[in-house]
């Protein structure tokens, strides 16, 4: 079996690696966006749900350095890329990884074992939106393995009471996100609408729902990718790209 060819990427100045296919999955801004948008306490046992390449719990490994995190990834070629992106960041110590069914994760963990769970789940259901022909790819974005209701019963499975879950979804596809959380106990908390430039419509969702939390939604003030249209990253943005955010 032939290796698939890489990209060697960096974020933080230099500071952090992280390969990924050339021509399979590639993580995108969303993910850039989900890792700022978690606030983990010191020492904190994260779980990322279907981790990709690992870049989140890579990022979130970088920001915090007392946080422990577990990557969880259904698809061998990824789970080899995580692996490799953990060695490659010196954090083995820091980040553990399975491969594994999230909807089976009642058979890997006790039930509260995580403070947070951060999750960039498929996107589109089925049917929905252009389907890639690299299966890697189609299992990221499209509801193939797992869909938004798997996604959120893990999470609710794996949190503590009063534990944290942050999310990044469609707009388009918002009420249902609301709707599923509660459905599992998950009290959406805190929501903040991303714009590619002001004066777009909303495009994504970051969400963060607390177990079995009262209701009380904070709407923060929106989030805009650019500037302008074409332009360049806002401000905001571009300090998630610095060597310490809010440098």
């Amino acid at each position: 079996m032939v290796a698939p060819a890489l990209s060697h990427d960096t974020l933080f100045d230099g500071k952090l690696f992280c390969s990924q296919s050339l021509s399979g999955y590639r993580f995108s801004i969303d993910a850039i966006l989900l890792a700022h948008f978690l606030t983990p306490r010191p020492e904190d046992q994260v779980l990322d749900l279907g981790a990709g390449c690992g870049v989140i719990s890579l990022i979130l490994a970088y920001r915090h350095p007392s946080i422990v995190l577990t990557c969880l990834e259904i698809q061998d070629s990824l789970v080899a890329l995580i692996s490799h992106n953990i060695g490659q960041n010196g954090f083995a110590d820091r980040i553990s990884l399975l491969r594994g069914d999230l909807r089976s994760v009642d058979t890997m963990f006790a039930a509260g074992s995580f403070d947070s769970v951060v999750c960039n789940p498929p996107y589109y259901s089925p049917g929905r939106g252009r389907q890639s022909p690299n299966n890697e790819q189609a299992v990221a974005r499209h509801e193939l393995e797992a869909g938004l209701a798997d996604f959120a019963k893990a999470a609710a499975f794996s949190l503590r009471t009063k534990g944290r879950l942050v999310m990044i979804y469609p707009a388009t596809r918002g009420v249902a996100l609301l709707l599923t959380l509660r459905q599992y106990r998950l009290e959406p908390k805190r929501l903040q609408v991303v714009h590619s430039y002001p004066g777009a419509a909303g495009g994504l969702l970051l969400v963060e729902a607390v177990k079995a939390g009262g209701e009380e939604l904070t709407v923060l003030p929106p989030l805009y990718v650019y500037d302008r249209p074409g332009g360049q990253y806002s401000q905001e943005v571009a300090a998630f790209y610095r060597s310490r955010f809010g440098e």
